[in-house]
């Protein structure tokens, strides 16, 4: 199944869909107490899911075409990003793969929707790149989980672009605040259920930005699969329903080009997986 948040004409608060093809159903019309976001219907587990694909045919379509999206998830409990989880691109940024994982945080208010402009002072930083992203929603608490069982925990899949300011990550220690930004993660507009992907490993991902394409590759050539991330994350902390992990990016980020490719004022930049959806991003930079 496929899902997302959509802001409705004349409100300001998005509302979960389901997505048919070119269709879309509001979920919290399909019977009393339906869920009325991503959050809520990940909560009401297996359960609930089956309700929803069960009522879904009687739901009133109405067309996906005009929608305005919001974020894939509106409050995940927390964002957790991955680094240096794909060789090239470790080796492009001249950064060494660890033998763990290089994990930070990213910030809530750097959520964004697809089809949205994201835009910072040039005075902050004119060397932000792009990175697509596979992201992986969990779906019931993770703890101690072996590598085996660990993809049991997902609920989901989705798309998100990793947006950095290459000058601030380089300048320190920490990796969260040149990525987190206000709206520089953004998520979407998809997010299809575990049963839509049955291997997470095998899926080309891909970045065209202002019509060339930059990323082209695919997640069989991640250092630490999904399973992987999942299990090592879930040994030091329980990784709670709703939580984001943003899973790494190929090869052939802006920064290690010769010469060098950023998001300039007015680029637009749409990140892509296959089966799951194309997150399109429009930049503004401010004077």
């Amino acid at each position: 199944m496929r899902f997302a948040h959509v802001v409705p004409p004349g409100s300001a608060l998005p509302r979960l869909v389901l997505v048919d093809g070119e269709d879309a159903v509001f979920v919290d019309e399909l019977f009393d107490g339906a869920p009325g976001t991503l959050e809520q219907l990940i909560a009401g587990g297996d359960g609930l899911l089956d309700r929803v694909r069960d009522a879904a045919d009687r739901g009133v379509r109405h067309p996906l075409d005009s929608a305005r999206f919001a974020s894939a998830l509106l409050t995940p409990p927390v964002i957790l990003a991955i680094g240096l989880n794909y060789a090239a691109h470790s080796s492009e940024l001249g950064l060494k793969t660890d033998s763990t994982p290089t994990v930070f945080v990213l910030w809530p208010n750097s959520l964004a929707a697809h089809d949205s402009t994201t835009s910072w002072p040039r005075s902050l930083s004119e060397s932000v790149d792009y990175e697509a992203e596979l992201g992986v929603i969990i779906g019931t608490p993770a703890k101690d989980v072996d590598p085996e069982h660990a993809l049991e925990h997902v609920w989901g899949y989705t798309v998100v672009n990793d947006i950095t300011a290459r000058d601030i990550q380089y300048s320190e220690a920490q990796w969260s605040r040149c990525k987190s930004f206000d709206g520089f993660t953004p998520t979407g507009p998809f997010v299809v259920t575990r049963d839509e992907v049955p291997d997470p490993q095998s899926l080309h991902i891909w970045t065209v930005l202002d019509g060339t394409t930059l990323q082209d590759a695919t997640t069989a050539q991640m250092v630490r699969p999904v399973a992987t991330l999942v299990s090592h994350l879930s040994r030091s902390a329980t990784l709670l329903p709703g939580t984001l992990i943003s899973t790494g990016s190929p090869g052939g980020a802006g920064y290690s080009r010769d010469p060098q490719v950023f998001l300039r004022d007015r680029s637009t930049v749409t990140v892509g997986i296959d089966g799951i959806g194309a997150l399109t991003t429009h930049c503004r930079i401010l004077d």
